[in-house]
């Protein structure tokens, strides 16, 4: 059954938090700060209205709710539409369904039919979310070059401010799991994020994993799901982290393009979901901000002023993505852009 998200909510564990109605010198400084530490962290006061986030998760839900048959007509996934089980197309799979779409409204409308009985009211609510945001990443990444000391603060945001950006969204599906043999309370999910019972290492007879690990080729990607958990972040001293869901807020996923932009102060979170015991379905939704095809992706001078010597040379966002759908999931895309002229 998917379900739409319950009105209790969790206390984030060890997950930085940025209050976006701060100073925005204080902002600024914590989001570098978490950028560098983590490569991953929450917003609050984000700007993005409740409605606007409840509209897109009614819409997912009814899509998730309908027979396979029938949403087996807006796939499969290449790589947009629906898909199921299969990740990409060298072989990964997960526990889920999804949706991939194009993050505009010309590709929106094309498509909006094959998810929804009411294609015109699909499309209007996804744009006002995909646009809500949007606006949410560039506002990140000018404080980010704020942070920067960077003059220009709209340096890395007009990357996906650009009309022709290749930004995509996509919703995903998690369906239940209950390990075999399992006494299992609905609330044990969250016991064991609160009391630091951390499944490290994903156990078939008590796990699922839903979607493998990884890190995100874009920029930067903003995340925000149902109060299920199931994503877990890898941190740099080697340890598999859950992440508490917070249906009210946004996670913000540092991308490999956001790692060469910085010339590597940032680094891209590795994470995955992991279905633990839960009798409720996981729903997340990410807009994965890129920019265009054609646009390059390379350290501007504020940047490699502090860091002297180029870790990645310049590359189009183009042919990194197409490096990226030649891997497999786990694959690390950057090495194959690295600088080996450098001692």
């Amino acid at each position: 059954m998917v379900v739409a998200t319950c009105k209790k909510k969790t206390a984030a564990f060890g997950v930085p938090t940025i209050d976006l109605s701060e100073d925005k010198s204080i902002a600024s400084e914590m989001i570098v700060k978490a950028c560098e530490d983590y490569g991953f962290f929450k917003v609050v006061n984000h700007g993005v209205p409740k409605k606007v986030i409840a509209r897109m998760e009614r819409e997912a839900v009814d899509f998730f709710s309908r027979p396979v048959s029938e949403k087996g007509r807006a796939g499969p996934a290449a790589p947009f539409g629906y898909g199921s089980k299969n990740i990409g197309f060298n072989g990964d799979k997960g526990d889920l369904e999804y949706i991939l779409l194009e993050a505009n409204p010309l590709s929106l409308s094309k498509r909006a039919r094959n998810f929804s009985n009411d294609p015109s009211t699909f499309s209007l609510v996804t744009n006002d979310y995909i646009s809500a945001v949007r606006k949410l990443s560039c506002d990140i990444l000018e404080l980010v070059a704020e942070g920067l000391w960077i003059e220009d603060s709209s340096i890395f945001s007009k990357l996906i401010s650009n009309s022709h950006n290749d930004s995509c969204f996509r919703v995903n599906h998690y369906p239940p799991f209950i390990a075999p043999n399992s006494n299992h309370n609905h609330d044990d999910d969250k016991d064991e994020l609160n009391n630091n019972h951390w499944d490290l290492s994903p156990n078939p007879s008590k796990s699922r994993v839903g979607f493998g690990e990884h890190t995100d080729p874009q920029i930067l990607t903003i995340l925000r799901s149902n109060d299920v958990s199931g994503l877990q972040i890898y941190t740099h001293d080697g340890f598999w982290i859950p992440v508490p869901p917070d249906p009210n807020e946004f996670f913000v996923f540092v991308g490999d393009s956001f790692q060469a932009l910085t010339n590597g102060r940032f680094t891209s979170v590795r994470h995955r979901v992991v279905s633990i015991n839960s009798w409720t379905s996981r729903m997340s939704m990410m807009y994965f901000a890129a920019p265009a095809l054609d646009a390059w992706i390379s350290a501007p001078p504020q940047i490699n002023n502090i860091i002297t010597s180029n870790i990645y040379r310049p590359f189009k966002w183009g042919d990194f993505k197409q490096i990226v759908y030649s891997l497999r999931l786990a694959d690390s895309r950057l090495d194959y852009f690295k600088n080996h002229t450098q001692s």
